[in-house]
């Protein structure tokens, strides 16, 4: 069967951990292989108020919906029975997520049986290499899942995009008019669009009074758009009011204001619509990639600082030779080995801000060449298909 059959059906199942990352994730995934491949999509979700964060359509009281073509079933910790029937011919578990054990001994009753993917999470280490598509046995049905890596080399599954992104982007940034239209809901005026834009999403513990600081007593005009609930506190500080979305102050050379969270197509507009994009987690640090603008990237806190180490990986690939960009990055998650804060190291990142907008232009062609995740992943899932006896 070809993967462009319209019969072929997946499931995805995603628990939230990650507020907004994980859903993210998911939800672009399930939407490109159902919109640019035809697959029928049903998207198993612990959470749904975070997805309705991203998803307006979202009803967090519902168990089953439709929304944009794609079955969104709220997975409330059951297991249930299920017949080889309710399976899809391929299942994809997030970040290693557990999957209900009657769907997996269901699993093992179809013939054929379902391609069974687990998605792993994003890193430039160099081991993931070796572990892409590996397979993992069962230990106890006749069952083997893939596991496949997202990554930043061609031995990888390569990045999320999808197919006209790149081409709606280019036409966005080139219409000025569209561009501060879209900035124009938002409130954002001519005055502020003139300056240096910034869009701010990150964890909570990040140094954001710091860097306000700087950018209020510096010689350049900052306007910093964030999004309601990030921040939170520094923010309500800067404005001296609450952080609602709407609200806004400037002080110095620093203008702060507070957006409503906003659908995953408009935040990619936001992205592409700044001159610099401090994200998050996984998939805003994927999407400010091919945004194709400098970005600082706040990674998802682990254990022992682990993260620290994912994060310099991805340095290693991205910043060499860009010793401020480094510096930043670096600083800002807490791995630093001196004592500077982000707002010390903000003039000489900012002096490098033109050299980071060519570099961030190069780094998107080579992603390009990568090819993107969701169609890697299916192409994989064709190769295991068609390998099958009979």
């Amino acid at each position: 069967m070809p993967l462009t059959d319209p019969a072929l059906t997946l499931a995805l199942f995603c628990r939230v951990v990650d507020n907004y990352g994980d859903i993210g994730i998911c939800w672009r995934l399930a939407r490109q292989l159902q919109r640019e491949h035809g697959i029928v999509v049903t998207l198993w979700v612990d959470d749904l108020r975070s997805f309705q964060r991203i998803c307006p359509q979202i009803d967090p009281a519902a168990a089953l919906q439709q929304v944009e073509g794609i079955g969104v079933r709220h997975w409330a910790g059951q297991d249930g029975q299920f017949a080889p029937a309710d399976i899809a011919d391929i299942v994809i578990e997030f970040f290693a997520c557990d999957i209900p054990p009657g769907y997996i001994d269901a699993m093992a009753r179809c013939q054929p049986r379902p391609v069974w993917f687990n998605l792993e999470g994003l890193t430039a280490e160099e081991w993931v290499e070796g572990c892409h598509t590996l397979p993992s046995t069962h230990p106890r049905l006749p069952l083997t899942k893939y596991f496949f890596f997202p990554g930043f080399t061609a031995k990888t599954g390569g990045l999320m995009r999808e197919a006209a992104l790149d081409e709606a982007r280019r036409q966005f940034q080139q219409d000025r008019a569209g561009m501060a239209a879209f900035l124009g809901r938002f409130g954002v005026t001519p005055q502020e669009m003139a300056s240096t834009t910034i869009s701010l999403f990150c964890y909570p513990h990040a140094p954001v009074a710091d860097l306000f600081a700087a950018w209020q007593g510096g010689a350049h005009a900052v306007t910093c758009l964030v999004p309601e609930g990030v921040a939170k506190e520094v923010v309500a500080h800067f404005l001296e009011a609450p952080a609602n979305a709407g609200a806004s102050r400037a002080r110095g050379a620093l203008t702060v204001r507070v957006l409503p969270f906003v659908a995953q197509p408009d935040y990619d507009r936001l992205l592409w619509a700044c001159d610099l994009n401090f994200v998050r987690g996984e998939d805003s640090f994927v999407r400010a990639q091919w945004a194709g603008r400098p970005f600082i990237w706040h990674i998802y806190p682990q254990d022992d600082n682990l993260h620290h180490k994912k994060l310099r990986a991805f340095l290693q690939r991205y910043a060499i030779g860009r010793d401020s960009l480094s510096a930043l990055t670096l600083c800002w998650n807490g791995a630093a080995a001196g004592g500077a804060g982000p707002g010390a190291l903000w003039p000489a990142f900012h002096a490098a801000m033109p050299e980071s907008h060519a570099h961030a232009a190069e780094w998107q062609r080579q992603m390009l060449a990568n090819g993107d995740l969701t169609s890697n992943l299916l192409n994989f899932a064709s190769s295991l298909r068609s390998s099958r006896p009979g």
